[in-house]
């Protein structure tokens, strides 16, 4: 098993090689250029310095959202075009459990938040026992002052990933002191937390192919939400 696994929801990009029992290389890249300059770049450099060629992977995974919706975008695409080209299964995981999965935290409840704006952020919550991890919520997209009531109920150390975590830290930490803000290099979403997570779907086959891959915004586009408004308005 060879999986090549895409990250691009957010600001920054990554790609992970994962071989079914460990990662064997990842490359993440925060520069600020646009994925579809950096992406195909990442993958094929990262191959190449493992001594592999696109043959060798057998399986194709991506952060399929919630995120940016130019972001999620660009990697579903690129994952499309991996899989039809080489006639290989997809997986397309959750944005959130991704990056609860990259923490590697051993006890405690993992809070993946994305900024969402309107005072909104997509969240998905996780319990971990034992280094096992479960999900507690499905993903959504929820107004902050709704996260903190849910979270003010819960006991044990709270682990905030995502580019939502210092809003929400900052927002809700002086009412919630169990709230964790993780170091820098464990706060984003990476490549290897997709394949982690992508592990889990290929053992329980839940796979799909290039054409039925779909990405998943948890809610509209802001120009689909101005048309639906102009057209309430009529």
């Amino acid at each position: 098993m060879l999986i090549l696994a895409f990250e691009t929801s957010a600001k920054a990009a990554g790609v992970a090689l994962h071989d079914g029992s460990k990662l064997l290389a990842e490359s993440y890249q925060n520069t600020g250029l646009t994925h579809s300059q950096t992406l195909m770049v990442m993958a094929e450099d990262l191959l190449k310095q493992c001594s592999l060629t696109v043959q060798d992977v057998t399986h194709v995974a991506v952060a399929a959202g919630p995120g940016s919706f130019t972001g999620v975008r660009i990697g579903v695409a690129a994952a499309k075009g991996f899989a039809w080209g080489g006639e290989l299964p997809c997986v397309g995981v959750s944005t959130l459990e991704a990056m609860a999965r990259n923490l590697g935290v051993y006890e405690g409840t993992v809070c993946a938040v994305m900024d969402a704006r309107r005072s909104q952020v997509y969240n998905g919550l996780f319990t971990v026992r034992g280094g096992m991890l479960e999900r507690s919520s499905e993903d959504r997209a929820i107004a902050l002052a709704d996260l903190k009531q849910e979270l003010k109920a819960l006991e044990g150390p709270i682990y905030l990933v995502g580019d939502g975590a210092n809003l929400t830290y900052n927002t809700l930490s002086s009412e919630i002191p169990n709230l964790i803000l993780p170091p820098e290099h464990r706060l984003h979403q990476r490549g290897a937390g997709v394949a982690l997570a992508a592990l889990e779907k290929i053992a329980a086959g839940e796979i799909t192919d290039g054409a039925a891959l779909e990405p998943n915004y948890l809610r509209l586009s802001q120009a689909e939400r101005e048309k639906i408004e102009k057209e309430n308005k009529k």
